[in-house]
Parts: C-alpha cells; structure tokens; sequence
C-alpha cells in the first residue's frame, strides 16, 4: 500500500470517527485554548485528519488520490516514501502555524481539514507538470492556469474573510509544496520555466 493510499484511508477512518463523536472533534480540532493552556501542540497535526462533513473530506481526499501517488514517487527517489510522510505532515503544520498564531487568543476560533497538506501536494505536482491537464467540474484546465486561479481566488476570499473556509493554510499549504520540491530538487526550477515556454497540453 502506498503512503498516499494510507493517508487516505487513515483520514477516512478518522473524519468519520469524529463525525459520529462530538469529543473525538473536539480533541482533534484546531482550537487555540487547549494549545495554549495544556500545550496540545498535537492539534496542529490532528486537525488536517477530521472533517466537517462528507463533501469536505471527498474533496480532500481525491485531490490527494491523483496527485500524491505521482508526487510520492517522484519524493521517494529522494527521501523514500517515508519522507514523502514527512513532507505530508510537515505540510499540515507549515500551513497552519499563520492561521494558529493569527487566531492564538480566539477562543471561538476553529479549524479543520486537510486542505493545507493537500494543497502542498497539488502545487508539488503542478511546479513538475505545469500543463497537464486538471478536471474541474469536468472541464480539463492546464494545470498552471487552475494553479494562478486558486492562488489568485485564495488571496482575494482570505481578504474579505466572510466565509469558513481558512484561505490562508490553501495558499501557506501551496508556497510550502513549491519550496520544498524546489529545495529537495532545484534543478525543477529550470524544467518548470521550460516547460512554461513550451506547452504541450495533455
């Protein structure tokens, strides 16, 4: 079985654990008081393992299906799979660590969901095959245009703050899977800018 596979069915397992268990939520829950109080610094990590419903967490986790096999394996030739782990985790935390310190006296403040992490990894993927190609609600979009979209779209909805969704660990998640992919091969870099010059869609 594959890491990719096992988040999958790991964060499955849980979301729907917590759904059905209002305390289990609560202990896994991005909530800043328990942080810092009882320095459950855990929750920087547990959160991106519960949802807040079905069609959040189908979401995350079919993005994750398509792109972490091939971000996996192109990890794994450097680091194993073990790192790609790390990198995944990793990602949890670096793209919430703003939102916790932006939120670390709200009390009513909380989050959930994998969406940081896998926003690593889709932008991992996009930054090695910029012009594959990315259904969206069934429309295939060259994967560079969805990323300068989503990017664009986080930055203008995490401005106006008027939804639920945290914008800001989609747009921290993405910055984190371009640098480290970047710092873990930086020769990238230069096929990313050449394959830009040159589309070949598909």
């Amino acid at each position: 079985m594959s890491v990719t596979v096992l988040l999958i069915v790991i964060t499955c397992v849980v979301s729907w654990l917590a759904m059905r268990d209002a305390r289990l939520m609560d202990r896994l829950i991005l909530w800043p008081p328990p942080i810092q109080r009882q320095h459950q610094y855990d929750r920087l990590v547990t959160h991106g393992f519960i949802h807040a419903d079905l069609q959040h967490l189908l979401f995350n986790m079919i993005t994750l299906y398509f792109f972490g096999r091939l971000i996996e394996q192109f990890f794994a030739q450097y680091i194993g799979r073990t790192g790609f782990l790390l990198f995944y985790l990793s990602a949890l935390l670096v793209a919430i660590l703003p939102t916790y310190l932006r939120h670390r006296t709200d009390a009513r403040y909380r989050s959930l969901g994998a969406s940081g992490a896998v926003s690593a990894v889709l932008f991992a993927f996009i930054l090695l095959k910029p012009w594959s190609l990315i259904f969206v609600f069934f429309l295939p979009v060259p994967a560079i245009v969805y990323g300068v979209v989503y990017v664009g779209y986080s930055l203008w909805m995490d401005r106006q703050g008027n939804d639920n969704v945290n914008h800001s660990a989609h747009l921290w998640g993405a910055a984190y899977g371009v640098l480290f992919t970047l710092l873990l091969e930086p020769r990238v870099g230069a096929v990313f800018l050449q394959q830009l010059l040159h589309p070949t869609l598909g």
